[in-house]
């Protein structure tokens, strides 16, 4: 059964992107593990957003992947990358975890973050804090004072940039 794995960027104020969803902020300088994590998954998730935001970076980054693109508009089309989904998140996913031969990565954006959050679904979180503020921006969860997880920490690594990555399971 396919773990779902958030592996994400954050600034150290907790923002996946500026306002404008740009990461130009983000170290491209090394991997920080990416390759060896890309290796593992065999689908990607995402919402909308993130995917229509991927499109503008020029090549797609998940081919060979397969693709899954949350949205309540586009719900039962496909394009040459990905399969749109709409409708119960939970039994989608569940499904998808009963199916998937390797890990299932949730990409991101925040409002689908939130949504995996909500009902449980993230099993382990990978979280690479840049030494960054950026004082707004897209939080990386949502603020829901009804939500409450428990993790466990797994590993720590800490690169000569300033990049800390935490690696947590739920518990």
């Amino acid at each position: 059964m396919g773990k779902i794995q958030l592996y994400i960027a954050s600034s150290l104020d907790g923002y996946i992107a500026r306002d404008s969803g740009e990461v130009d902020w983000l170290f491209s300088d090394r991997d920080y593990g990416y390759t060896e994590f890309l290796a593992q998954i065999d689908t990607v998730l995402m919402g909308n957003k993130t995917y229509q935001q991927l499109l503008g970076f020029g090549e797609y980054p998940y081919s060979g992947k397969t693709a899954f693109v949350f949205s309540r508009t586009l719900a039962g089309q496909k394009d040459e990358r990905v399969e749109f989904i709409g409708g119960e998140l939970q039994d989608f996913v569940q499904g998808l975890q009963k199916t998937s031969t390797g890990n299932i990565w949730l990409v991101g954006g925040s409002e689908i973050i939130y949504a995996f959050l909500k009902h449980g679904l993230v099993d382990e979180f990978i979280l690479s804090v840049h030494p960054v503020i950026l004082g707004s921006g897209i939080p990386l969860i949502v603020r829901d004072r009804t939500l409450f997880t428990t993790l466990e920490l797994q590993d720590v690594k800490t690169y000569k940039t300033g990049l800390v990555q935490l690696s947590y399971r739920k518990i």
